[in-house]
C-alpha cells in the first residue's frame, strides 16, 4: 500500500512536467500557482511513502536503489521548497517538477522495488551517513537545476533571442548566488555524511564507493571555494555543477552493490 501514496506523489509532477513542456514548447510560459501545488502534493505523497517504508523496516528507508532515487527526489523538492520562496525562484520548479518525475518514473518502471533487508544491525552512525549523504545530494541535484537555467538565460541574453519565458525567470545573479550557496550547503551535508561514514570503520572505509565518495566530496570542495573565491566565473560555475551532478549519479548507481554487501 505504501506504493498508493508514491504512484500519486509521481502523477503530481508529471502534472508539472506537462505544463512545463507545453509552456517551453508554446513559448508562452504565464506564471501560475498550479505548478507550486503539484510540487506541494507531489511532496506529501514521497513524505507519506517515505514514512510508511521506514515503519515497514524499521530503519531509513534507504536499502535498494529504488528507495534510493525516492529518497533523493524527496530531498531535491525539500530544498526547493526551503529556497525558491527565499529566493523568488518559482520558475525553479517548472524545471524541478520533470527532473523528479524522471527521477521517480525510472525507480518505478526501471529499477523496480525490490526488498533488500541490511546484513548489518540498525546502527545509528550508518544511518546518518546514508541519510545526510543523499540529502546532500539533493542540494547538488537543485543547483544543476538552477546551474541549468543560468545557461539557458545566459544564451538568451548573448544571442539575443528573448522568449517569453525569459521574462519570467528569476534575475541572473539571484540564480548564480543560488547555485553557490546550494553547492555549499550540499558540501557541508556531504562532510558530515562522510564524517558518519568514517565513524563507523572497516564497514566503510573498504567500500569501492568510499573512493568515488570522496572524489565526488573534494570536487565540490573545490567548486565551492573557486566560486566563493571568484577564481572561476559564474558560468562556468554553473557548467560544473551540471557536470558534477553526473558524478553524484553514478555514485548513487553503486549504492545497491554496497549494500548488498553489507554497507552503504
Amino acid at each position: 500500500m505504501d506504493h498508493l501514496p508514491l504512484a500519486v506523489s509521481t502523477f503530481c509532477f508529471l502534472v508539472g512536467f506537462a505544463y512545463t513542456m507545453h509552456a517551453l514548447g508554446a513559448r508562452v510560459y504565464r506564471a501560475s500557482r498550479l505548478n507550486l501545488v503539484a510540487i506541494l502534493g507531489g511532496f506529501v505523497g514521497q513524505t507519506v511513502f517515505l514514512y510508511l517504508r521506514g515503519q515497514a523496516l524499521g530503519r531509513c528507508p534507504l536499502t535498494n536503489r529504488f528507495e534510493v532515487l525516492i529518497f533523493l527526489s524527496w530531498a531535491l523538492v525539500l530544498f526547493y521548497l526551503l529556497i525558491g520562496p527565499a529566493y523568488r525562484l518559482s520558475l525553479l520548479g517548472a524545471f524541478t517538477s520533470p527532473l523528479v518525475f524522471l527521477f521517480q518514473t525510472g525507480a518505478l518502471l526501471l529499477v523496480g522495488d525490490v526488498p533488500s533487508q541490511p546484513k548489518l544491525a540498525l546502527n545509528g552512525w550508518l544511518e546518518l551517513h546514508a541519510a545526510i549523504s543523499v540529502v546532500a545530494y539533493g542540494a547538488f541535484a537543485l543547483a544543476c537545476v538552477a546551474g541549468v537555467m543560468y545557461l539557458v538565460q545566459e544564451r538568451q541574453l548573448k544571442t539575443h533571442h528573448l522568449h517569453s519565458i525569459f521574462y519570467h525567470l528569476p534575475p541572473i545573479r539571484d540564480l548564480a548566488v543560488a547555485n553557490a550557496r546550494l553547492i555549499i550547503a550540499g558540501f557541508a551535508l556531504l562532510t558530515i555524511g562522510l564524517g558518519a561514514g568514517f565513524k563507523l570503520g572497516s564497514v566503510f572505509t573498504h567500500s569501492p564507493l568510499t573512493a568515488w565518495s570522496v572524489v565526488v566530496w573534494l570536487g565540490y570542495g573545490g567548486l565551492a571555494a573557486l566560486g566563493g573565491l571568484q577564481r572561476i566565473s559564474q558560468r562556468r560555475v554553473a557548467w560544473m555543477s551540471v557536470a558534477a551532478f553526473g558524478g553524484v549519479l553514478v555514485t548513487l548507481a553503486g549504492l545497491r552493490f554496497v549494500t548488498e554487501n553489507g554497507a552503504l
